[in-house]
């Protein structure tokens, strides 16, 4: 089997109402949508997290693999990828990510060759029923979406959650740069949401040290499952962590200054991000040895989704709910898309490789609005147009 041709095509799934984050209103999605072509019919298919990563594939990635042989990963990445060495040195690491990204492709492949799901080819389920997260923000209104700004509405939001879908695991981001309004909605959460609902908070590095200390400590009371990135480094991750008992995630990949540090305590992450599936298992195992934790990033399309659900499926480390953004994507590009958990869980898909079928029709409608809109900006201040935000140092 040869490789044969490999399309790339750029969309934007926007949400239906954009959220408040760190740098400003995110509105959603722009990524890279990768399909692997072989000589002998079977097609993969892959996702880049960031649609630029796409040109990479395009322009670096795909003449090299035209003629390999897509189940040998060791020589497709050897024919693209240097080795760790040169990209540390230059601290270009786009090529790792972008061949990350296609990478998923070509576990697809193997799987529908071998004509068994993924999680199969990686060595069997330890769970079917994958559980992920609701996920809240502050959001303002959008065509009678979103318009949850203040701690009664998200509180609402996720009541509503729970009754339509039976939703006890929440995580959200209460990025507005007021440390007491996020105190207030975390304990007007508590609440209402009861002692057993699952509570993460995600402040995407906003606060400082001193205002963490402060924020940690008031809702620590609260029964907080987990904090994301509540400070900027993880050597003040670890300097917080003598003030409170909360564990910390982050999206940073670095596990030996976490275990050098002793936090964070989780790492979440895509998979492209740490260079594929098959380095994602190997960073997981290495998690396990070291007593860290791991579960997956959110805002991907159903072809990362999917990925994501095999290998948490086959990954028995990996246990607590990964984050999603399920309920707000307006679309997707696979026709079994977009996943929406159900009870706080998504099935595993049972048919080969990773178990989606693309969706021309909807490739076409969003890589049109790629096309019409440009790529999706998540660092756009409307109040200071054409700037980032800027968070005040509390």
């Amino acid at each position: 089997m040869k490789i044969t041709d490999i399309k790339v095509t750029h969309v934007n799934v926007p949400f239906d109402a954009p959220f408040w984050w760190s740098a400003g209103l995110y509105p959603g999605a722009s990524k890279s949508i990768v399909e692997v072509f072989t000589d002998e019919g079977v097609v993969g298919l892959g996702e880049a997290p960031w649609w630029h990563l796409g040109e990479v594939i395009k322009q670096d990635i795909a003449p090299l693999l035209i003629g390999a042989d897509p189940l040998d990963l060791a020589e497709c990445e050897a024919r693209c990828v240097p080795p760790w060495q040169i990209t540390a040195n230059t601290g270009e690491n786009a090529i790792t990510i972008a061949f990350g990204a296609l990478e998923l492709a070509l576990w697809d492949i193997r799987g529908k060759v071998m004509d068994m799901p993924l999680y199969k080819v990686l060595g069997g389920a330890v769970r079917k029923d994958i559980p992920f997260t609701e996920y809240f923000a502050f959001r303002p209104k959008n065509d009678g979406a979103g318009g949850e700004m203040t701690p009664e509405a998200i509180v609402d939001y996720c009541l509503r959650m729970k009754e339509e879908h039976g939703s006890s695991y929440f995580e959200g981001k209460l990025i507005l740069g007021d440390p007491q309004l996020e105190i207030r909605t975390v304990r007007l959460l508590r609440e209402a949401l009861g002692p057993d609902a699952m509570l993460r908070l995600d402040s995407n590095m906003q606060w400082s040290l001193t205002t963490a200390r402060w924020v940690l400590r008031e809702i620590e009371q609260y029964n907080i499952r987990n904090y994301e990135d509540p400070v900027a480094t993880f050597e003040e991750m670890a300097e917080l962590r003598k003030h409170s008992i909360i564990p910390f995630s982050t999206h940073v990949p670095d596990l030996r200054r976490a275990v050098a540090l002793g936090a964070p305590d989780y790492f979440v992450c895509n998979f492209a991000a740490l260079g594929g599936i098959a380095k994602t298992m190997k960073f997981v195992a290495a998690c396990e040895a070291m007593g860290k934790g791991f579960w997956c990033y959110s805002n991907d399309l159903g072809i990362m989704t999917a990925a994501y659900l095999h290998v948490v499926a086959a990954t028995p480390w990996i246990t607590e709910p990964s984050q999603s953004l399920f309920r707000w994507q307006t679309g997707d590009v696979i026709e079994q898309g977009p996943f929406r958990q159900k009870n706080n869980t998504v099935r595993v898909p049972e048919l080969p490789g990773l178990g989606v079928t693309l969706d021309p029709d909807a490739l076409q409608r969003w890589h049109q609005h790629f096309i019409d809109h440009g790529p999706m900006s998540h660092f756009n201040d409307p109040h200071n147009p054409g700037r980032f935000r800027q968070l005040p140092l509390n």
